[in-house]
């Protein structure tokens, strides 16, 4: 095992050593470890809540566990929300499910001798630096009351709660019932995760709530409809053609009484509608970029480039709607997938987040704010910063070729993946585009859009464009986990504080679908009105491929394809349909420096 660079290496301390709000310890470097891991104060609280989402008549209470330094300094508060914990589902995607805390319910005692263990590297690392991290189950998850809703109102205000106990807003109790005041903190409070768990970050920084100084979304859903449809097309995350709803039902059949959340869970089923793909109230609800001028709180948004679950346009466009609204921000977009950048980029993730959590919650000029906007990995290993992000390049359009129809039929049992392979062979179940080879290298970056104008006829309503980088590289596979491990704070028996190290598996390759987008043709007009076509009549289709960052390398060529199913991830029609495409009047429109 070794210890990180930059504040990772714990520091032998006395028990008991404070350090205050106002003027932590180092101030001018920001904060230290200083506090004894071992002898952190761990409880559980339950929060009431505003809402009654299992219609029992009462209230809905969140569990909430805490860690936090033994000082009688008031803390600032790190805040992860999760509908996983307590051992409910199994989450490959997720190294923050709980370690030997599983099933923790209302009845557990808030005894404090009972060990409380917390997932993750936030509580070795922070709550030595004078910070207090808490862990709160989602409504209709774990410990907590009600039926979860997947982004619902409901699971927004349960978490927002927690933000207003901690401000003395909000009523709490401990396991027998009497009340509790966060008497222990500042109420500053910055909310962090991983998918989901970056998701819920987003939705109660939509409401404006004050007492949340900051978030970090990881990963995080920035518009529900965008995570399971794509301009009235009904997609599929990560390839998993289904809902959330699948996996909340899991969560609710560990329920005391799964029949109590039956009528919640019917109403999810009937109004997420995966026959039209329409937009509609039951997503309306689940849009927090309709509320980003609510949010009060800084964002260090973060991504990957290469998440394939919740799509790279969920970063896009809230990182956009941010801006429109002035929000202090900075982005990361590394190479990885659906991951956690603590598996990307350990010590420059740690010193990161130490200087944000710093700036915003201790309100320490870390001046991490006059530092570069954008931290992005364009290829594996290889970081750039910028001032800003999108990079300012010059909106280019790439026109399709010229000439006349070019048609081709709709095969769903070929993958997009297959379908980019080969370019300069003609293929029956495509259209292609290709440039000449780039004479210097070329950087797109922010959210590409596609115009075609194209006729269908046959089953298939899906218009799909690829964005293909031609030409040999080193590019990212996965992430493969090591046997070593770091160690980035103290830890106790069953928390050791100590993480594997994570790794990049690259393979070269002789092209890279660098991004890509859906249509429903006959949502052409809105994504919230279905208008049938006329068969054989050319319309003008108009679509967002997926936020990215990618160099093409000088040499390599810029592609475009066309298909209709994009297996993977699209509804499959039968096969058969017939598109044809009007090159001269069809365009990528894409920012390129």
């Amino acid at each position: 095992m070794r210890l990180l660079a930059r504040g990772l290496c714990v520091l032998m301390v006395l028990a008991g050593s404070a350090v205050t709000a106002a003027t932590p310890a180092h101030a001018a470097t920001g904060t230290q470890p200083v506090h004894d891991y071992a002898a952190a104060i761990r409880e559980r609280v339950w929060v009431q809540t505003p809402v009654d989402s299992d219609a029992d008549g009462r209230p809905d209470r969140v569990a909430v566990r805490i860690i936090r330094p033994d000082t009688t300094a008031k803390v600032p508060v790190i805040f992860q929300a999760s509908p996983y914990y307590a051992g409910l589902n199994d989450v490959p995607n997720h190294d923050d499910i709980d370690r030997g805390a599983a099933g923790l319910t209302a009845a557990a005692t808030a005894d404090r001798a009972e060990t409380i263990t917390f997932a993750g590297y936030l509580d070795n690392y922070f709550v030595p630096r004078g910070y207090a991290v808490i862990f709160a189950d989602s409504l209709g998850s774990g410990g907590s009351d009600g039926c979860p809703t997947s982004g619902g109102r409901n699971e927004t205000l349960g978490m927002k709660a927690v933000i207003d106990w901690l401000n003395g807003r909000a009523p709490g109790f401990d396991a027998g019932g009497a009340p509790v005041r966060a008497g222990w903190t500042t109420g500053r409070t910055g909310m962090i995760g991983v998918s989901y768990n970056g998701t819920l970050p987003n939705a109660v920084a939509a409401t404006g709530v004050r007492g949340l100084e900051t978030i970090v979304p990881i990963a995080a859903i920035s518009s529900w409809y965008d995570y399971y449809r794509a301009n009235g097309g009904v997609v599929a995350p990560g390839g998993f053609q289904g809902e959330d709803t699948d996996i909340l039902a899991k969560a609710v059949l560990t329920r005391a009484d799964p029949s109590v959340c039956a009528p919640v869970m019917e109403a999810l089923e009937r109004d997420q509608d995966r026959a039209t793909g329409d937009y509609s109230r039951y997503w309306d609800e689940r849009n927090y970029l309709r509320d980003a001028d609510k949010v009060r709180a800084s964002v260090l948004l973060v991504h990957g480039l290469h998440d394939f679950n919740v799509r790279t346009l969920h970063a896009g466009q809230w990182w956009d709607a941010l801006g429109r609204n002035h929000v202090p921000r900075k982005i990361w977009l590394h190479q990885a997938g659906h991951t956690d950048p603590f598996n990307v980029r350990r010590a420059e993730w740690l010193d990161t987040l130490h200087r944000w959590f710093d700036q915003w919650l201790y309100r320490i000029d870390t001046g991490i704010m006059r530092e570069p906007v954008a931290d992005v990995e364009v290829a594996p290993h290889r970081w750039v910063t910028s001032r800003s992000w999108p990079l300012p390049g010059r909106q280019t359009s790439l026109r399709l070729g010229s000439g006349p129809r070019q048609a081709f039929v709709d095969d769903t049992a070929r993958t997009a993946e297959s379908l980019a392979a080969a370019p300069d062979a003609a293929d029956p179940n495509r259209f292609v585009h290709l440039t000449t080879p780039l004479s210097r290298d070329v950087r797109l970056s922010g959210t590409p859009e596609v115009t075609v104008r194209a006729d269908l006829t046959g089953d298939s309503p899906y218009l799909t464009a690829l964005l293909v980088d031609y030409g040999t590289a080193d590019r990212f596979v996965r992430v493969r986990t090591l046997a070593e491990q770091d160690c980035v704070g103290p830890g106790i028996d069953g928390d050791p504080g100590c993480f594997a190290r994570r790794e990049y598996v690259t393979e070269p390759s002789g092209y890279e679908i660098v991004t890509r987008g859906w249509i429903d043709v006959r949502n052409r007009l809105s994504p919230a009105r279905t208008t049938p076509i006329t068969a054989g009549k050319a319309y003008t289709f108009r679509f967002p491929l997926q936020s990215t960052d990618h160099v093409f390398a000088a040499g390599h060529r810029i592609g475009v394809v066309l298909i209709s199913t994009d297996r993977d991830h699209t509804l499959r029609y039968p096969a058969g349909t017939v598109v044809g495409v009007r090159p001269g009047s069809s365009y990528l429109t894409a920012r390129l420096s």
